[in-house]
């Protein structure tokens, strides 16, 4: 080991933050735990993690389970394609390698949803291979201690060279987890600690005390918004819903049927030309319930929704992977996306065209 990784471990071995998957020896769950940390807060994704372990606590259980239960376990985390990933990923090891997840970084990394990241992750604190994690944390540090003079994504090789030549073969997971924290608890993004940083002396940036200049910014894009209108669609005592095709954004999920609203078009007409685009069938768009506003990563909506009546046609799955009729109470034991659970507390137990 280096000097700087020595260091590091030290202060990894002493400040260490515990968390439900550290010091883990089930592959699984390190796993589980590394794909609902991407993009996601730890204290977002404890009661998370909790609740899918108790849920399904094998790869076989991930494995059998239907992806309306999965969606379920993972409704409101974001980023769906890592639970649908996931899934398939289990399905894969169950049929392929006896439920057994690999340890071969070569097999791991062909599974569904696996990449760079993951691979480098769950190989190094699982089996002890010695690959590096690059991820914005670590790029962020690795910018500081280098003085890199670009955004992170430039300096990809020089990244991967500095953390392959630290992080040794004798404690790679704690080192790649060392590096996490240090991230999160001291080289903080706006305010960091670099008093408190225990590899300071090696940080270029600290001894020219210009920390504040690293990592170099990237231009950001203006990120686009879009209007959404959707319908409560009853019929009689009862909500028809609509689930998404699993290959797209929030795929999987169940909604209110509705899309975007094109140029010249009102919320209602939207919502009539939609529910006959994707389902087949027209309504009558009644009263206005509210609108959302919502953000997502890499844009965000205005989202109207009306209460709809069910007029004619035969539900079809046009433009959606699948449809049902529910009661409102219902709606709870189903994955919708945070916008649609935005409109619940509007929506009455009995039907408002009843009335």
């Amino acid at each position: 080991m280096t000097d700087f990784s020595i260091s590091i471990l030290n202060w990894y071995n002493h400040e260490k933050t515990s968390m439900p998957w550290r010091d883990e020896p089930d592959p699984y769950r390190i796993w589980l735990s590394e794909v609902m940390l991407q993009q996601t807060q730890i204290q977002t994704v404890i009661p998370y993690y909790l609740r899918w372990i108790k849920t399904l606590p094998t790869v076989r259980d991930a494995a059998e389970s239907s992806e309306d239960v999965v969606l379920k376990l993972w409704e409101g985390l974001g980023y769906y394609a890592r639970a649908r990933n996931f899934r398939l990923a289990c399905q894969t090891i169950t049929e392929n390698f006896d439920g057994i997840v690999p340890s071969d970084p070569i097999q791991f990394k062909q599974l569904k949803g696996v990449g760079d990241y993951i691979t480098a992750a769950v190989q190094s604190i699982a089996f002890g291979h010695p690959l590096p994690v690059i991820d914005g944390n670590v790029r962020r540090i690795t910018s500081r201690l280098l003085s890199l003079p670009h955004p992170p994504d430039q300096h990809y090789g020089e990244i991967m060279d500095f953390l392959t030549r630290h992080i040794g073969d004798t404690q790679p997971g704690d080192f790649n987890q060392a590096m996490m924290d240090l991230a999160r608890d001291v080289c903080k993004p706006k305010v960091p600690l670099c008093t408190q940083c225990p590899v300071s002396c090696y940080c270029s940036a600290f001894s020219d005390q210009n920390v504040h200049r690293y990592p170099v910014k990237k231009e950001k894009k203006t990120r686009p918004h879009f209007r959404v209108a959707v319908g409560v669609i009853w019929k009689d005592s009862h909500i028809l819903v609509s689930k998404r095709k699993s290959n797209g954004l929030l795929g999987g999920l169940w909604e209110f049927p509705g899309g975007k609203i094109q140029n010249g078009e009102s919320s209602p007409e939207c919502i009539q030309r939609e529910t006959l685009e994707e389902l087949g069938i027209q309504v009558t768009v009644g009263d206005f319930i509210k609108t959302i506003q919502h953000a997502y990563t890499h844009f965000s909506i205005s989202m109207d929704s009306y209460h709809c009546r069910f007029k004619t046609g035969e539900p079809k799955s046009i433009g959606c992977s699948d449809w049902k009729w529910i009661k409102r109470d219902e709606l709870v034991s189903l994955a919708f996306p945070k916008a649609n659970h935005k409109i619940f507390d509007n929506i009455p137990e009995v039907s408002p065209f009843e009335n």
